[in-house]
């Protein structure tokens, strides 16, 4: 989703920043790629470009989404990415850490979120008995009235944006692309999925 801590560093013009192959310089054992063999070469490359391409989609597509959801419903996008995270933890809260580890975007800026969506009465903050050091973020009712609300826009965005210009196999490609590459980035911090 979006939000100000959530900058993809590419521009959201195809044609801008395009050839990120020609950037990448070097392999992983620090050789030039013009002196690879040629099938890592063009891996690498395709590699890059691909990269690349996954970049700007993201910077522009997040923002137009963040856009349908500002103009119908005053919902900023990285408010949702909170709302839809705490309506599926159990309870419907979270310890602060938590929601910042399982948010999508405005991952260094989550207790500010939380303030001021606590302001709008989508989300309070509790205190946790167990650690005074720490809080819940708890999800209210007129938060949960929102994201009903703001799901559909957002499920809507997704089609106009995004998954309309695919195919349904093309789709369930990158889906499947897509989680392999993020089950490998986990297993190799020791990061683990959250659970809905």
């Amino acid at each position: 989703m979006a939000g100000d801590g959530d900058r993809a560093g590419a521009s959201a013009c195809p044609d801008e920043g395009a050839g990120a192959s020609e950037r990448a310089g070097a392999d992983e054992g620090g050789r030039a790629l013009w002196d690879a063999p040629t099938g890592e070469r063009d891996l690498a490359h395709l590699g890059a470009d691909a990269w690349g391409a996954l970049l700007r989609v993201h910077a522009a597509v997040v923002p137009m989404l963040d856009r349908d959801l500002q103009t119908a419903l005053r919902v900023p996008l990285a408010w949702y990415d909170v709302l839809l995270e705490l309506d599926h933890a159990p309870g419907r809260r979270l310890r602060m850490s938590d929601l910042g580890e399982r948010v999508v975007l405005s991952r260094t800026r989550v207790s500010r979120l939380v303030d001021e969506m606590a302001d709008a009465d989508l989300v309070r903050r509790e205190a946790n008995p167990d650690d005074r050091r720490s809080a819940y973020a708890v999800l209210t009712e007129q938060g949960r009235s929102a994201l009903n609300g703001a799901a559909p826009v957002y499920l809507s965005g997704i089609r106009e944006h995004f998954a309309g210009v695919l195919t349904m196999d093309e789709l369930s490609i990158i889906k499947s692309a897509l989680d392999r590459v993020l089950q490998r980035a986990h297993d190799g911090s020791g990061f683990q999925c959250a659970s809905d």
